[in-house]
């Protein structure tokens, strides 16, 4: 349910940009939706929304997903105001670029990296694959802030809004599927030697 709602923002803002030119009324009210600057809107709202959401659900506060909607509410608000699109353009690279360096910085400050703080009570594992993925980590968040930004100066913005909905999706499911493959050989080893009568027979 967690991932569902992160991305539901940005679904949101998609369908938004999409309905360019069109007006929405309820009763005495109506809009008419401004591509970029209604999409964005609309992002800023639903991150908020969505934070909100999981607060109340969790009874905590995510820091990762607060941080998420301070840097959308920020740079979204630079949009409105300065009705430029730059700003929620450089966004998801600023974000993902801070978080690269706070990783990557986490490997030399302190006994574990960020991730290992992170998950260290969900997973038991070696220093040595800690370490592992919190460069797979760090090189998605690089490869992401970097891909995102290209795109954005390379590429229409209706091209670049389709790409933030389907990379957003994309990237995420892939970081899940090669931490998995590097966690799942070292948990079936620690599985054996918590049970050693597996190997009695």
């Amino acid at each position: 349910m967690k991932q569902i709602l992160e991305f539901l923002p940005i679904v949101l803002f998609f369908g938004a940009y999409q309905m360019d030119g069109e007006t929405l009324s309820v009763g005495a009210w109506s809009h008419t939706f401004d591509g970029i600057f209604s999409a964005t809107a609309v992002l800023m709202v639903a991150t908020v929304s969505v934070w909100l959401v999981m607060l109340a659900i969790t009874k905590r506060n995510d820091k990762r997903l607060m941080w998420m909607m301070f840097a959308v509410v920020l740079f979204g608000t630079a949009t409105l105001v300065l009705r430029d699109q730059r700003f929620i353009q450089w966004k998801p690279t600023v974000f993902n670029w801070v978080l690269a360096a706070l990783f990557f910085g986490s490997q030399f400050v302190g006994e574990k990296t960020l991730l290992e703080r992170l998950l260290g009570q969900q997973l038991a594992l070696q220093e040595v694959i800690w370490k592992r993925l919190n460069a797979l980590w760090v090189a998605n968040f690089l490869l992401v802030g970097g891909l995102n930004i290209y795109v954005a100066y390379q590429y229409e913005e209706a091209f670049w809004v389709s790409y933030k909905l389907y990379s957003s999706i994309g990237f995420t499911v892939l970081l899940m599927l090669l931490t998995v493959i590097i966690v799942a050989p070292h948990l079936k080893s620690e599985e054996q030697n918590a049970d050693p009568t597996r190997d009695s027979s």
